[in-house]
This record gives C-alpha cells, sequence and structure tokens, in this order.
C-alpha cells in the first residue's frame, strides 16, 4: 500500500470515528477539551522513517560515502551492505549500526549521518484529515501546537466546522477523543485555545452542518 493509499484509508476511518463522535457527544457535551499542554518524553529523539533521505559520510573512505533513501520496507542499501534496517532508529543509532556492518571490510570505520529529507514513522506523525486547506501527515516536533499543525496545512476551508474539531489520541493503547476550538484560536485570536500535540495525533477537521 502506498503512502497516498493509506492516507486516504486513514481519513476514511478517521472520518467513521469523527462522526460517531459527533452523534454519540450530542446529548453529552461532546468530547473533553484538548489539554493546553501534554506530559513530553525528557528522552525524546528523531527517529527514521520510511521515506527519509540521508547522508551516509564515512571517514576518509568517500567510495562508501553516499545518499540513501530509506525504502517503505524500512531498510536501506549501500555499497558493501545489503539489506540494513533504517526505520525506528535513530540517526546515531544506524551510523553505529553502520560501522559494524563495514568493520568485515574496512579497519575501525567512522560514520556520520547526516540528515536532509525527515519523514519520521508512522507513529511519530501528525495526520490532518477534513477541512484543512492541505490535509497531510506533517513529522512531529518537540512541543509542537495545535497552531502549528494549522500554519503547515494553510488553515481552515471556507466549510469547516473549526470549532467542532477533534483531536483522535492513542493513550495507552485506547483512543481518545479530545475537542479542541479551531475558530476561536485562528480567527479570534484565542491563544487559551491553543494545545500541545503528540506523536501519532489525527486532527479531524469536520465540515459545516448547513
Amino acid at each position: 500500500m502506498n503512502a497516498n493509499s493509506r492516507f486516504k484509508r486513514t481519513a476514511c476511518t478517521v472520518g467513521a470515528i469523527a462522526a460517531a463522535v459527533v452523534v454519540g457527544g450530542c446529548g453529552f457535551g461532546g468530547p473533553p477539551r484538548a489539554p493546553a499542554t501534554v506530559e513530553q518524553q525528557a528522552d525524546y529523539h528523531y527517529v527514521i522513517g520510511p521515506g527519509d533521505s540521508f547522508q551516509i559520510m564515512v571517514w576518509q573512505n568517500p567510495e562508501v560515502s553516499m545518499s540513501v533513501t530509506v525504502r517503505p520496507d524500512g531498510m536501506i542499501t549501500t555499497p558493501l551492505i545489503e539489506d540494513l534496517p533504517a526505520a525506528g532508529k535513530t540517526p546515531t543509532q544506524l551510523a553505529r549500526d553502520i560501522e559494524k556492518a563495514l568493520a568485515d571490510y574496512i579497519r575501525d570505520p567512522i560514520v556520520t549521518v547526516i540528515m536532509g529529507g525527515f519523514g519520521g514513522p508512522y507513529s511519530q506523525q501528525i495526520r490532518v484529515v477534513g477541512q484543512a486547506a492541505q490535509p497531510q501527515a506533517l513529522q512531529y516536533r518537540e512541543h509542537m501546537t495545535v497552531l502549528d499543525v494549522m500554519i503547515s496545512v494553510g488553515g481552515l476551508t471556507t466549510f469547516a466546522a473549526g470549532n467542532r474539531a477533534n483531536i483522535i489520541r492513542n493513550v495507552d493503547g485506547a483512543q481518545q477523543v479530545l475537542r479542541v476550538r479551531l475558530d476561536d484560536l485562528i480567527n479570534g485570536g484565542d491563544i487559551e485555545a491553543n494545545a500541545e500535540v503528540q506523536p501519532g495525533d489525527i486532527l479531524v477537521i469536520p465540515e459545516t452542518i448547513f
């Protein structure tokens, strides 16, 4: 399944969940509001995902230094190395693994992995579906907020019901639905409506009901 198909499938699934939340929440005040801040991982580090690109630099060995892109299966192939797992590792971890693999051919190799294109694994992305100007999956950044997300997707469409938007978040293996007030934040300038997002969050923006 390619990235576009995966995103469309996610959008359809999330749309069904969002519809159920709206209908089910009408009599009970709807889902709770998303908290302004969330607990951050103290040791957060970027991890590589399929589609990421980077430069592998092997000191004093330019013939095995090259730019690579992670395949959809999470593997990379370089001179002297075939099918080395890269997805799910930090750049430093991958550099150490490449050093171990090259040690059979090069004495005491020193490897540096320099990131170029960022995407990250799906579990680290923020997905935006519905009435955003440019629905897409975004790479999570530390202390990223809903406002950061909306800037990246170009804001809301004319038909968006921003104050009925929800974040679908995985908490301890269970889905949690949290309300966000995008109209108040973007059009009303209510900074209190801003909220931090977490890796893996899905922001669902419904259409206005006429």
